[in-house]
């Protein structure tokens, strides 16, 4: 039998319940995980184009802004996003023609977009519910003085 010691046990219950009851609410209707839009880029792209229609690099550039540079993103992926939550009704996209300089497709989102942002808060602040509740128990039983990394 291996030693688990005490709070490192105490933290892998708590971390086990929590997961049980996110999946709980996910399976059971209580609009915790029912946010249909895809992943966190995603919704960063629908609160992107919700303050004002962007092109794939304007959108690209404000990625990497609002994520500090925690997230460098690949053109690929998001051309990729782009045209899956354009055929999800969730933007549309039009080319602007340039006189000089190379034309550009400018997405805009839509009304099931804005929707789908909404929905995306509503996952956004259950997540951080849990995420606080985790924070309280390690501060709880590690002591409010814990630095990242410290267990």
């Amino acid at each position: 039998m291996t030693f688990v010691p005490a709070g490192l046990r105490a933290t892998l219950i708590y971390v086990s319940l929590l997961y049980v009851s996110w999946i709980y609410m996910c399976h059971h209707g209580h609009g915790f995980c029912h946010y249909h839009g895809g992943g966190l880029i995603q919704l960063l792209i629908l609160r992107i184009l919700h303050e004002k229609p962007s092109h794939g690099y304007q959108i690209m550039d404000e990625l990497e802004r609002i994520t500090s540079e925690k997230y460098i993103p690949e053109p690929g992926a998001v051309y990729t996003m782009l045209r899956r939550m354009e055929e999800r009704g969730l933007l549309v996209s039009k080319w602007e023609r340039k006189e000089s300089g190379v034309d550009r497709r400018v997405y805009t989102l839509t009304d099931a977009g804005v929707k789908a942002l909404k929905e995306g808060l509503e996952m956004v602040k259950g997540r951080r519910q849990l995420m606080d509740n985790l924070i309280q128990f390690y501060a709880a039983h590690f002591g409010e003085n814990m630095k990242g990394g410290d267990v």
